[in-house]
């Protein structure tokens, strides 16, 4: 299995993202580095496909997403380049979420309302895709998220909440969870406490961590007072210490960066952690969260031999694409950038088949050009020239098989990362959901 390791200068591609999203701000036609944007018509005034991106270029999520808005600008590119969607070049518009529920609710506000887009990638928070969501599907706009994997979306699909204008690149925590349950009991652990993020990404994933692990014959050793911190509280010292209380193998901390650090050098400080080993989640795979939980005396990473879990990519399409943002940003690619190209590229598809540049189309047809049946392929070029010609298709991606059920979700691939001394951060292994489901 190919394995997509995050690579520690991310600063490299916020050059990249500079010269990239500069150009797609308010309608203007995507560009290259080094060439100047120039206006370009609306999809009102030309019948072009318009698209938004809502991901976290700043905020407790900024470490990973970063790079989400160079990859969904980069897909547009690449479409443009072999004819645009429906005779016209697609148009971009890209707003920062700012992690912030409420920040993102008024950007998809924007998105749906002023700049009429008919899909939006995005966003990467799930609480801000829950504040998002609705004014999406009110506004039948197709929202695709790359990374927003709270059980919670899974669930309000099922009740009909979102009316087929939702779906997900990366595979929802009901999966993951049971993947890190598996792993902790592969490394000994049968004891493990658990702290999270009290928003619906930390609290759906305790969840299903806590079913899947009691299922395999683990023992929760706060499952009855679980440890839920405030994102905006100013100190996490009796939150970390609550934690690492009882006498725990493992902590299982589902956490953002920003706040995450916070709580975790709190516990090395009262000296809570000696000997304890932290299980991490996709929300921290960043070399700068690892940086900014801080170093021992010595200079070794506070939280050395942790391990943690992330959506994998192993798609037909990773290796061309990987070659391509090589060859764009200069770097490597990291987590969650083919979820965010493929949700793009995905999206393109399904408006070129609709025939029409509106939500509705881009939902009706999301799943007859990525699931089967139709001829595999992964090129997007060879992709849309198929559509072109009036055959089946069936869109494998950069992160995986795209193979959306009728929730908006997939399954996938899980890869198994681990904190070095030096704090850079080394995918080690993969890990499969399956014992614990």
């Amino acid at each position: 299995m190919k394995t997509v390791k995050f690579n520690v200068a991310i600063a490299l591609s916020t050059l990249a993202l500079t010269a990239f999203t500069t150009a797609c701000q308010d309608t203007t036609a995507p560009t290259t580095e080094g060439e100047t944007a120039t206006p370009t018509e609306t999809p009102e005034d030309s019948g072009g496909l318009k698209l938004g991106s809502l991901t976290p270029s700043t905020g407790d999520l900024s470490s990973i997403g970063q790079n989400m808005p160079v990859a969904v600008n980069l897909a547009v590119e690449t479409i443009n380049a072999c004819g645009g969607v429906n005779d016209a070049p697609v148009s971009l518009v890209q707003e920062d979420s700012q992690t912030d529920p409420t920040a993102g609710g008024a950007a998809m506000t924007k998105l749906a309302e002023v700049d009429k887009v008919a899909g939006v990638i995005g966003a990467f928070a799930s609480s801000v895709s829950s504040a998002a969501v609705d004014v999406a599907v009110r506004n039948k706009v197709m929202q695709i998220s790359p990374g927003s994997t709270s059980p919670v979306f899974t669930e309000r699909a099922a009740n009909g909440d979102f009316d087929g204008y939702w779906a997900r690149t990366a595979p929802p925590d009901s999966y993951q969870a049971p993947a890190l349950a598996v792993l902790a009991m592969k490394q000994g652990f049968t004891k493990v406490s658990t702290v999270v993020i009290n928003n619906d990404y930390g609290v759906g994933f305790e969840q299903e961590f806590v079913k899947a692990f009691e299922k395999l014959g683990g023992t929760i050793v706060n499952k009855d007072s679980p440890v839920r911190y405030d994102p905006k509280a100013a100190t996490l010292d009796s939150e970390a210490a609550a934690a690492f209380a009882g006498e725990p193998d493992a902590v299982l901390g589902v956490l953002y960066a920003e706040t995450g650090s916070v709580l975790l050098k709190a516990a090395y400080e009262q000296g809570l952690s000696e000997g304890i080993t932290v299980l991490l989640t996709d929300g921290v795979y960043s070399p700068d969260f690892t940086q900014q939980v801080g170093t021992t005396a010595d200079g070794k990473s506070i939280i050395a031999g942790s391990l943690g879990t992330v959506p994998g990519a192993d798609g037909q399409a990773l290796a061309a694409f990987s070659t391509l943002w090589q060859e764009k940003t200069g770097g490597e690619v990291t987590a969650f950038v083919p979820h965010s190209w493929d949700a793009a590229i995905a999206m393109m598809l399904a408006a070129e088949l609709a025939d029409v540049n509106t939500g509705e189309g881009i939902r009706d047809n999301l799943r007859a050009v990525t699931n089967e049946p139709g001829e595999e392929v992964s090129d997007p070029c060879t992709a849309i020239a198929m559509i072109r010609e009036g055959k089946e298709i069936n869109y494998q991606g950069a992160s995986g098989n795209l193979e959306f059920d009728e929730n908006g979700d997939l399954a996938g691939s899980y890869d198994v990362w681990k904190v070095n001394d030096d704090a850079s951060l080394d995918v080690i292994d993969t890990v499969s959901p399956v014992e614990a489901l």
